[in-house]
C-alpha cells in the first residue's frame, strides 16, 4: 500500500521524501511506501478547508450526523482490513486491534447522534417580550496532529465530534500511523464527505506541522503525543489566539493496598503495562505497593510474567507484539538497559526469534526510589518499576509525585481508601480496582498538570471544544 494526501476532494501523491514501511513484527518485510509532503501541500489543504466551511457548517447537523454513520457502517464492514494494515504498521497485536477498529466505529455512531441532539439553551431575560437562547455553533477549520499507536481510535476520536459539531479539518497523522490514515480517509470520502471537509496531509511536523500551526489561519488545534511537543503546540496557538488542546504524557501509577484481592490486581497490572507493548499513555508504568502486600504480589507478578505470549502483531495469541519502530525500539532499549542495573522482578520470553522484529520483553523492576528516572520519566515502553509505601498514607503520596496527572488506579477492598484516594490523586482519571489503561468512549478522557491543557476529549466534553457558544435575543414585542 502507499500513502497519499487527499485534500478538496482529491486524492494525489505528493512529491517529497518517499519511506519504506518496514513490518515491525518482522523487519525484513516491507509492508507500504509513504510519500512525504512540501509545506505547499498543508498550504493547500488549508485553502480547501476552508473554501468548504460555508457549505459543511450551513449543512442540517442530522444530514452530517448520516455521512458518519455511512462511515461507522463502511469500517464495521472493513474491520479486518484496517485491523490488519494497522497491526502490521506499528505492531499492535491483531486481537487489540480489532477491538480498537470497533470503538471506532461506536465512537462514529455516537457522535453521529449528536446530528439531532439540542445544541442550545433557553435563557430567561430580564426585558419583557425578549426570547433568549444560546447556540453551539463550529469553530471553523480545525487542525488534528494524531499519534501512532492508536492509529484508528485517536484520529476518530477527533475526526468524529469535529465533523458533527460543522468544522473542517485537516489531519496530519504521525508517519509510523500513515498507511492507517490514509485507509480511515479513504472510508470517510466513501461515505460522502463533501470535498474539503476532511483534508489528509501525510508529513514531517517539521515539514508540514510546523507550516500547519505556524501560518495557516486555524480557528481550533487538537494535539495527541509527546509533553515536549505538545507544550510547542500550545505556545504556537496562543500566540495566534488559536483554541488549542494538548493531550501528552503519563506515568501512571497502579497502587497495591494491603488488603488488594491479587486474583483482580495481577491481570489487571499486566494488562495496564504491557498490552500495546505499554505504548498508551495511560499504561501502567508504576506499581506503588503497600509493604505488606510487597511480596505476595512480587510473586504472583514473577509467575504471571514469564507466561505472557510475546509474538507477531497477526498472531492472535499474542498478548504483546513488537514496539512501533526503529527510532522506539532504541528509546525503549535505552530504559531497558537502565532497568537491567537494578533489582530484576519479572521478565519475559519472546515465543518468536526477538531479533526479527522490534522486540521488547515485558519486564518488572525494584529496587529503585521514588526520584529514580524509571519512577518519573515515561518510558512508553513494557517496562514496570515497583516502589514499596510503609502505608497507605505514603502510597497515595508517592502516586501524587510526578509532573503528569493522567490516569491512577488502587487495589484495595476497603471502601474508605477507595474514596480518599479517588478524592486525593492529582490525575484526570481515577480508577478502583480496574486498569489504569482504559476509558470508555463515553466518558470524557484527559489529564491534570503535565499530562493535558486541562481540556477532556470523547463524551460529550469533545463537543464543548469543537464548537463555541452563541448567545443570541430577539425582542419581539
Amino acid at each position: 500500500m502507499e500513502s497519499r494526501n487527499y485534500i478538496g476532494g482529491e486524492w494525489y501523491t505528493p512529491r517529497g521524501d518517499v519511506i519504506h514501511v518496514k513490518n515491525p513484527s518482522n523487519t525484513s518485510e516491507e509492508i507500504g511506501v509513504l510519500h512525504l509532503s512540501e509545506a505547499s501541500d498543508m498550504q493547500q489543504a488549508g485553502e480547501a478547508a476552508q473554501k468548504a466551511l460555508a457549505s459543511w457548517a450551513s449543512m442540517n447537523s442530522g444530514k452530517r450526523g448520516q455521512i458518519l454513520y455511512q462511515a461507522a457502517d463502511l469500517l464495521a464492514s472493513k474491520l479486518d482490513e484496517v485491523a490488519t494494515l494497522s497491526s502490521l504498521e506499528m505492531g499492535k497485536p491483531i486481537s487489540e486491534m480489532k477491538g480498537e477498529v470497533m470503538r471506532g466505529v461506536h465512537l462514529l455512531r455516537y457522535y453521529a447522534a449528536e446530528g439531532v441532539r439540542a445544541v442550545g439553551d433557553v435563557i430567561p431575560a430580564g426585558a419583557d417580550n425578549v426570547l433568549q437562547y444560546t447556540k453551539r455553533v463550529p469553530l471553523g477549520v480545525v487542525g488534528l496532529i494524531t499519534p501512532w499507536n492508536f492509529p484508528v481510535a485517536i484520529p476518530i476520536w477527533k475526526l468524529a465530534p469535529a465533523l458533527i459539531c460543522g468544522n473542517t479539518v485537516i489531519w496530519k497523522p504521525a508517519e509510523a500511523a500513515s498507511l492507517s490514515a490514509t485507509k480511515i480517509t479513504a472510508i470517510l470520502a466513501e461515505a460522502g464527505l463533501p470535498a474539503g471537509v476532511l483534508n489528509l496531509v501525510i508529513g514531517t511536523g517539521s515539514k508540514v506541522g510546523s507550516r500547519m500551526l505556524e501560518e495557516l489561519p486555524l480557528d481550533g488545534v487538537s494535539f495527541t503525543g509527546s509533553t515536549k511537543t505538545g507544550l510547542q503546540v500550545a505556545a504556537t496557538c496562543a500566540r495566534r489566539n488559536i483554541k488549542y488542546q494538548t493531550e501528552m504524557g503519563g506515568k501512571n501509577a497502579a497502587v497495591v493496598l494491603r488488603d488488594a484481592d491479587l486474583s483482580t490486581t495481577v491481570p489487571a497490572i499486566l494488562s495496564g503495562a504491557f498490552r500495546s507493548a505499554g505504548q498508551k499513555c495511560t499504561a501502567t508504568s508504576r506499581i506503588i505497593v503497600e509493604q505488606a502486600a510487597y511480596e505476595p504480589l512480587v510473586d504472583e507478578l514473577r509467575k504471571e510474567v514469564a507466561k505472557l505470549y510475546v509474538g507477531n502483531a497477526l498472531d492472535p495469541s499474542s498478548y504483546l507484539g513488537p514496539v512501533a519502530s526503529a527510532g522506539q525500539y532504541e528509546t525503549v532499549r535505552s530504559y531497558v538497559r537502565l532497568a537491567e542495573q537494578t533489582e530484576v522482578l519479572a521478565q519475559g520470553q519472546a515465543q518468536v526469534d526477538p531479533s526479527t522484529g522490534y522486540y521488547v520483553m515485558p519486564l518488572v523492576v525494584g529496587g529503585v526510589g521514588p526520584d529514580h528516572k524509571l519512577v518519573q520519566e515515561e518510558i512508553f515502553g513494557p517496562v514496570a518499576a515497583v516502589v514499596r509505601a510503609t502505608d497507605a498514607e505514603e502510597a497515595f503520596a508517592l502516586c501524587n509525585q510526578t509532573m503528569y496527572g493522567l490516569s491512577a488506579s488502587v487495589f484495595t477492598q476497603n471502601l474508605s481508601r477507595a474514596l480518599r484516594f479517588l478524592d486525593e490523586t492529582q490525575a484526570g482519571m481515577v480508577r478502583v480496582n480496574l486498569e489504569t489503561a482504559g476509558v470508555e468512549y463515553q466518558a470524557p478522557f484527559g489529564g491534570m498538570k503535565l499530562s493535558s491543557s486541562h481540556t477532556r476529549e470523547q463524551g460529550q466534553a469533545a463537543l464543548s471544544f469543537y464548537s463555541q457558544v452563541k448567545t443570541c435575543a430577539v425582542y419581539y414585542g
